[in-house]
C-alpha cells in the first residue's frame, strides 16, 4: 500500500480530495490531502511564491515521514508536483498528473499559451487570480450541486505562483509518471505532456469526464489512482 499526496488545482484546497481520499483509505492506502499556501484554510499565510508551493509539497512529505509516496497534481498543482517529486527522492514511488499541467524548466504556468487576460485579472485584483464563475464549469460533466461545490470552496490564487518560472533538477521524464486526461477537457494532451508520453517511464490514462475529476468521478479517479501504483 501507498503514501498518497494529493493537491488540488487553481483555486482549491485539500477539501476538493475528500472523496478520494475516502476511497483510496477504503483500498488501504494512507491519503494526505494538502491545500498550498494562500489558497482556502491557509489564505492569510504571507504571499507565496512557485517555490513555496514545491516547498509546501516536500515539507509534508517529510513532516509525516512518509517512504512510499505517490504524489497527486491537479491542474496547475502539476507544476510544483513536478519539481517536488525530483526534490523527495527515493521517498518517490510514482507521480500521477490528474489532467495536468507539467513543469517546463526556465517556464510558467503562463507560458506558451495566450495568456494575457489571466495576467491582467491578476493585476486587477491585488496580485490574485479570481476563482471561476459558476457559468465557466459548464460542459465538464458536474452536476449543479457539484459546481456550487467547487465555486463555494474557491478563493483567490495567489498570482506569483502562476507567472515564476519552474526550475528542474533533472529531466522529468526519467520519473515513473501516470498521466490522466480528462476527456471533456480536451481530447488531446498538451504538447509538453506530449513529449514526456514518449518516456518509458510515463504512461496514459484517459477518464470520460471534465477538468474537476475528484469531483465529478471521485470513484473512478481513486481507481486510477490505486492502479497507477501497480506499475513497476
Amino acid at each position: 500500500m501507498s503514501d498518497f499526496v494529493m493537491v488540488a488545482g487553481t483555486w482549491l484546497g485539500a477539501w476538493a480530495w475528500d472523496e478520494v481520499a475516502e476511497e483510496l483509505r477504503g483500498a488501504g492506502h494512507t491519503a494526505h490531502a494538502l491545500t498550498l499556501s494562500g489558497l482556502a484554510e491557509r489564505r492569510n499565510t504571507p504571499p507565496a511564491g512557485q517555490q513555496t508551493h514545491v516547498r509546501d509539497i516536500v515539507e509534508e512529505v517529510e513532516r509525516l515521514a512518509l517512504r512510499d509516496v505517490v504524489l497527486v497534481g491537479h491542474s496547475c498543482a502539476g507544476i510544483p508536483v513536478g519539481q517536488a517529486a525530483q526534490r523527495i527522492g527515493d521517498r518517490l514511488r510514482r507521480v500521477v498528473f490528474v489532467d495536468a499541467n507539467v513543469p517546463v524548466d526556465g517556464e510558467s504556468f503562463l507560458s506558451g499559451w495566450p495568456s494575457d487576460h489571466v495576467r491582467q485579472a491578476i493585476d486587477d485584483h491585488g496580485g490574485y487570480w479570481p476563482p471561476l464563475g459558476p457559468e465557466d464549469y459548464a460542459g465538464q460533466g458536474l452536476t449543479d450541486e457539484q459546481i456550487a461545490r467547487i465555486v463555494g470552496g474557491s478563493t483567490p490564487h495567489p498570482g506569483v505562483t502562476l507567472t515564476e518560472p519552474a526550475a528542474l533538477t533533472g529531466p522529468l521524464d526519467a520519473l515513473p509518471a501516470t498521466y490522466v486526461k480528462c476527456l471533456l477537457d480536451g481530447d488531446e494532451p498538451m504538447p509538453a505532456v506530449a513529449a514526456f508520453l514518449k518516456s518509458d517511464s510515463w504512461e496514459l490514462v484517459t477518464l470520460d469526464t471534465g477538468h474537476w475529476p475528484m469531483v465529478s468521478q471521485p470513484r473512478a479517479l481513486a481507481r486510477v489512482l490505486h492502479t497507477a501504483v501497480a506499475r513497476p
